[in-house]
Order: structure tokens, then sequence, then C-alpha cells
């Protein structure tokens, strides 16, 4: 069974949630992981730091190379490729994972806050993939995760937040052009989405801390996510994968063990 043991990870928006518990589940195969985020000192709202997660990293089996990045900016992204190329000998794997939320609709949405959302969801995703690309092409099994919903024009997407949905889909629309693009050189470009909500520091923002009550822990994502990358490049892309069908087809039925509560009826994420 082909395992991750000895691949490197980049991963973006690492120091919690998603990016922290794919790198985690990595980590237990032996995995050597590039964590990319903004956060190195701790901040009232948001738990955990950059560091503290390579910490957890280590412990659960793994290497870790905290890289304090802005995905907005090419050069931070630039070094932060370089540095874990010169750690680990290259880069394995991409998770395009850092995402800016703002479900506000159109009069209510900030030009700021459009400007983030697209700066760090499409442009982020389009960098990142850029700066990786040439160390893809030279490892045995590359892939490309964005995590990113599947693709639906119905309205009701669009209209309550409308800036956040054109950012998500463009990150959507990297995984559809990429998948095509590198489809020569063998790498692997997927999506990846829950179909439930994921108890998240962002999920508290926009809730409350009660509706994590109705969400499932980051692990499903990261168990999803530990499917797809395990699977042949040449096989595997173009794909818009949800975490429970994916996990279902694989053989796992006992989903309780993901629930934050058990047996509470759970939040349908947006776009599924």
């Amino acid at each position: 069974m082909t395992t991750l043991q000895g691949k490197t990870l980049f991963i973006t928006g690492a120091s919690r949630g998603i990016g922290k518990a794919i790198g985690l589940r990595a980590a237990r195969d032996g995995a050597n992981i590039v964590l990319v985020a903004k956060t190195v000192t701790p901040q009232k709202n948001l738990p955990g730091t950059i560091y503290t997660a390579a910490e957890e990293i280590i412990a659960a089996g793994g290497q870790a190379l905290a890289c304090p990045a802005d995905i907005r900016f090419e050069d931070q992204v630039q070094a932060a490729v370089k540095k874990g190329v010169e750690t680990f000998g290259g880069i394995d794997i991409l998770i395009n994972n850092a995402s800016a939320l703002g479900l506000t609709g159109i009069l209510q949405t900030s030009m700021k806050r459009f400007d983030l959302m697209h700066q760090v969801n499409v442009r982020g995703t389009f960098l990142c993939a850029q700066a990786c690309f040439s160390y893809l092409t030279e490892s045995a099994n590359p892939h490309i995760l964005n995590i990113a919903p599947p693709l639906n024009l119905d309205a009701k997407w669009f209209a309550p937040h409308l800036a956040y949905t054109l950012s998500k889909y463009g990150m959507s629309l990297c995984t559809l052009g990429m998948a095509e693009a590198f489809k020569e050189k063998e790498i692997a470009v997927n999506s990846l989405w829950p179909q439930t909500a994921i108890a998240t520091a962002a999920m508290v923002s926009l809730a409350g801390e009660v509706a994590l009550q109705r969400c499932r822990r980051p692990e499903i994502m990261a168990d999803a996510a530990y499917l797809i990358l395990t699977k042949s490049s040449r096989e595997c892309t173009g794909n818009f994968f949800l975490d429970e069908a994916l996990l279902r087809s694989a053989g796992i039925t006992d989903f309780d063990r993901y629930a934050v509560s058990p047996g509470t009826p759970l939040i349908p994420d947006l776009f599924v």
C-alpha cells in the first residue's frame, strides 16, 4: 500500500484547522511538512501558531518546517518554497488550504474584503502552484489538492455571498484548468470539500461556539485527503471530491467518530 513516508507536503493555512489536520495525518506516515501560515504569535480568538503546529507534527512522527508567510505576496511564497526544498530536498504535494472568508451580500462587501478573498483564495492558489510546479515535476507521485467546492452554477450559491463564492469557485476553476494543463507532467490536481460544516476557528467566528456541536472535526477532511494523496497521480486527476462520499467509497461507514457531538444533526456545508 502506498503511504506518504518521506514525502514532502507544502501546506498553506497549516497552523490550525483542516490544514493542520492534513499535516498531522501525513506525519503519522513519517512525512515532511512545510507549514505555511501567518500566525506566529498566539492570537486572542485563534488557537495555535505555526510553531505549535510544527511541534504537533513532530510529535505525530513527521518532520516539520515552519515558514511564516502571507501567500498574497509572491516573494514570501517563493522564499517558503526555497526553504522547504533546501530542508527536505523537494516538494511532492501542494495543499492549497489557506482561505479568506466573508459571507456578506453584494452591497455589504467592502472592496478591501473582496480583494483579500481573491488574493488569498484564487491568486494564492495560482501562485503556490506556479511556485511549486518545477519541484512537483521531479516527484514520483505529485499531487496538488485544493480545498475548494464542486462547481455548481445554481444562483442560490451566488446571490447571498457573491464575492466569497467567486473566490472559492476561482480555486475550483484552478483545479479544472491545472488538471488538464499539468496532465502531461503527470501532476494530479483535485479538489476536496466537506459535506458538512467543519469545527474550525472560521466556523466559530461565523456561527459561534454553539454551532460546533453540529459540526464534524477536521480529521474527516484529513482522512479523505490522505486517500487522494496516496492514489496514483496518473490515474486520479481533475476530480471534485466530497469527504463523506470519498470515505464511503473506501468502505468507511462509521462517521460518528468524526462528529463533535455524535447523534446531533449536522450543518450541511456551502455549495453541496
